[in-house]
């Protein structure tokens, strides 16, 4: 029993097959693709800093850290500047400390994580953050990085989706997520909802290798973390960014075309889970 999602996290093995085929899942990963290019097409114009400026006063006022997911490219256009250099100011000046994902999967086949140079997997924003960054977690897969005095104090790294992992901090303390130049809405923590549920499509899995640190030390580590069964599987963002906002959990901005999100893991957790514990699948049917 689970008694932070109050479920039991092999229930859902035993549940009816309403599984996807192949074809179905390729299917939706096709549709789902196309309309996250169709979205990427839309090019941003340019915006006044003091919009940026309210929208973080307005969703920031009062709390101490965000994690942001990033897409430069809408950035740069919309604000005429370096955006990297921007946006950590921006973020800095509203926030005492920033986190990111610092996401490095190809630990499974590498063996090797280096907290100082293995280059996180995603985007342009989390390897110059990376060079940022005051702290980053043990995590060999799914580290985060942190720009600030937020550390991740008594939770354990080993295993990415534990009760007591630094993704499950992140929700009992109901962190604010932003998103911003991003093509649509982008949540690293969907994967920690599926785990914990333990849906039938996400198995965990344990990969052998070595962590090494700043100071040059090395030394073996193993990370569990949760996986898909099939690379078919696609999120259905359309659908759950519709279901989030008639809940609303999810605010969205439309600056001149940059995309604006945010949302608090909390309040995420409050209209995600029952929705999956109804219908496992929920995240990856139309």
């Amino acid at each position: 029993m689970d008694p932070r999602y109050g479920t039991d996290r092999t229930e859902n093995r035993s549940m009816p097959s309403g599984t996807l085929t192949d074809v179905s899942r390729i299917g939706n990963l096709v549709k789902h693709q196309a309309l996250k290019q169709l979205n990427r097409r839309r090019s941003a114009s340019e915006v006044p800093v003091a919009r940026l400026d309210e929208l973080l006063n307005r969703h920031g006022d009062g709390r101490s850290k965000v994690f942001v997911h990033v897409g430069l490219s809408d950035v740069k256009r919309a604000f005429r500047t370096d955006p990297y250099a921007f946006l950590r100011s921006k973020l800095d000046e509203h926030f005492r400390s920033v986190l990111a994902p610092g996401f490095t999967d190809y630990f499974a086949t590498s063996g090797v994580y280096h907290k100082q140079y293995s280059r996180p997997k995603h985007g342009t924003f989390g390897p110059l953050f990376l060079r940022d960054a005051d702290y980053r977690t043990d995590d060999a897969m799914k580290s985060i990085l942190v720009r600030g005095p937020y550390r991740f104090d008594g939770c354990l790294h080993s295993d990415t989706y534990h009760e007591d992992g630094c993704f499950a901090r992140l929700v009992e303390e109901d962190a604010l997520v932003m998103d911003i130049g991003t093509p649509w809405l982008t949540c690293s923590h969907l994967h920690h909802f599926e785990s914990r549920l333990d849906l039938e499509y996400v198995v965990t899995e344990t990969f052998e290798g070595v962590i090494c640190t700043e100071e040059g030390g090395c030394e073996p580590v193993e990370q569990t973390c949760g996986v898909r069964t099939s690379p078919f599987y696609s999120w259905n963002k359309p659908k759950l960014t519709r279901d989030l906002e008639r809940d609303g959990v999810l605010h969205r901005y439309d600056l001149n075309g940059l995309q604006v999100l945010f949302f608090t893991l909390g309040d995420l957790k409050s209209s995600l889970v029952p929705r999956l514990r109804a219908d496992p699948q929920y995240l990856v049917t139309l």
